[in-house]
């Protein structure tokens, strides 16, 4: 009995020391609006609803890049009041066959909400398992990305597509591995990529003289 007791106690501390690393540290504070000379809080007494507003969002943006895609982002950067609430996020607009490259957000879940449009999205498990989860996403709806996996979004519509993405995670990270790999300075060894990647030198070679972004 004595055994089981300290295996369930055991698991139970396991789980709180996941479920704490899991998510961003809750605040202590009704808020904590981030000031701009790197003092932790502004006086509440100085706090107006404009530190916790962002106008613009929704305006068009640039799509005229490699990808196809332009992202208007809201975080802690942009509203102070988004500090210290465990919470970004972001407008994107895809022109026809625009795309967000394999990628992975360390430290963050996404819930994808289409507003126009139709895309693909799709994550990848972990390894052993390297199971492939992917759904054609039209107007409407909503679709979960969990935390760290590989993952991308691609615009399959005639036209463009518009999308918002919330993250539980005042800083997400953007880790985007096409980019990380080849594009690495000083650059990962050439040999070596073409081992991982079963592939030839030269063709990676080339691959790392392309442009990233």
């Amino acid at each position: 009995m004595a055994s089981n007791a300290i295996l369930l106690i055991t698991l139970a501390l396991i789980n709180l020391i996941y479920t704490s690393f899991a998510f961003d540290t809750r605040p202590l504070l009704d808020f904590c609006v981030a000031r701009s000379n790197g003092k932790a809080c502004k006086d509440p007494k100085a706090v107006t609803a404009n530190d916790f507003f962002l106008s613009g969002p929704n305006k068009p943006g640039n799509t005229s890049n490699p990808n196809g895609v332009s992202v208007n982002y809201a975080s802690a950067a942009t509203v102070p009041g988004f500090n210290t609430l465990g919470l970004a996020h972001a407008r994107a607009e895809f022109a026809e066959n625009g795309y967000f490259p394999p990628h992975t957000h360390p430290r963050a879940s996404e819930v994808i909400y289409v507003v126009e449009g139709a895309v693909e999205a799709g994550f990848m498990s972990s390894t052993p398992q390297n199971k492939y989860y992917s759904k054609i996403l039209k107007k409407g709806d909503v679709f979960i990305i969990p935390m760290g996996l590989v993952h991308h979004v691609r615009n399959v519509a005639k036209g463009k597509s518009v999308l918002t993405a919330t993250f539980n995670s005042q800083n997400p990270g953007f880790i985007n591995l096409p980019n990380n790999i080849l594009a690495a300075k000083p650059a990962v060894d050439t040999a070596f990529l073409a081992q991982v990647f079963k592939l030839d030198q030269n063709t990676v070679k080339d691959l790392q003289n392309k442009s990233w972004i």
